[in-house]
């Protein structure tokens, strides 16, 4: 492996695909500028390094006829916990909602009730290196098909108990079937506590804007988005927390013009709605790359 070749700027504009005919501050919110980072060669460990992806153009993403927001009455999104969110290492599931609501506008996102760690479906285990308790991530998919709304267009459990797919693994962050439109994933190793260590003042809002990119990253392959090789973008696939930290919450050209032709957003009304969202929890970052792509698209 670590084979991969970086795309090229003639592939990347290909990615995108036509632009012609549209407004040109439509446009824009497609054309790269100078404001995307391009991908990252891969280092050891990587996800890139580790697996072979083609990436996913516009077209071939509508190609693939994705599920169809609206379709059988299926036009929200849903989040159900499992067990208890301990307020000390938990990201805040309502405003893990709010900002699904920004990423995803118009759709409605809704959390369902709580089910109870004890009336969980799952098969159970120790951990192979911590000894905490793991439920299987790949009997739960199988079980939770079931808790999907009738309304639901997507519905991602989330838990503070970490997961494992099957034997011989360690863990897994999460897993989903796309076509059944249910995912399960797991919170439990965003905080520095869950290795032993305090953690410094700022760790909330680590634990958040982990759980957030995770969250949007998930829910982005419920629409049918693959793993972006393009730019460094939301839609990376990751290895591990630190190249999850490496990755931007915000979509590249790519992945942005095919959330937009699922959900149907105007691209820079919702850019500004997020920025607002990034100040107010001080993710200053990523609020002032936000601002910078507004004006740009303006100019």
């Amino acid at each position: 492996m670590g084979d991969f070749v970086l795309p090229d700027k003639g592939a990347r504009e290909a990615a995108v695909g036509s632009l012609a005919g549209m407004e040109p501050s439509f446009r824009r919110c497609f054309q790269a500028g100078e404001d995307f980072e391009l991908k990252r060669e891969p280092d050891l460990g990587d996800w890139l390094f580790h697996h072979e992806e083609p990436g996913q153009t516009v077209r071939e993403y509508l190609d693939s006829q994705p599920n169809k927001v609206g379709a059988n009455g299926r036009s929200k999104l849903h989040i159900l916990p499992l067990g208890e969110f301990p307020k000390e290492t938990s990201p805040d599931l309502q405003e893990l909602k709010k900002y699904m609501e920004l990423y995803y506008a118009p759709m409605v996102v809704e959390i369902l009730p709580m089910i109870p760690a004890e009336e969980v479906p799952a098969v159970t285990r120790e951990s192979l290196s911590s000894g905490k308790l793991q439920w299987n991530s790949s009997h739960l998919l199988g079980a939770l098909r079931g808790q999907v709304p009738r309304d639901s267009y997507g519905l991602i459990a989330v838990t503070m108990t970490d997961l494992y797919p099957e034997e011989g693994w360690n863990f897994v962050f999460g897993q989903a079937s796309y076509k059944n439109r249910v995912g399960i994933f797991s919170f439990a190793r965003y905080h520095p506590a869950f290795t032993g260590e305090e953690g410094e003042g700022d760790a909330a809002r680590l634990v958040q804007q982990r759980a957030s990119k995770v969250l949007t990253h998930e829910m982005g392959h419920m629409f049918g988005i693959k793993h972006c090789i393009y730019y460094q973008c939301n839609m990376n696939g990751v290895n591990s927390l630190p190249e999850c930290d490496a990755t931007p919450m915000h979509l590249c050209p790519v992945c942005l013009r095919k959330l937009q032709r699922a959900v149907g957003f105007d691209p820079l009304s919702r850019y500004q709605e997020l920025e607002k969202f990034y100040r107010q929890h001080q993710l200053l970052p990523e609020a002032d790359w936000v601002k910078g792509r507004v004006d740009w698209i303006a100019q």
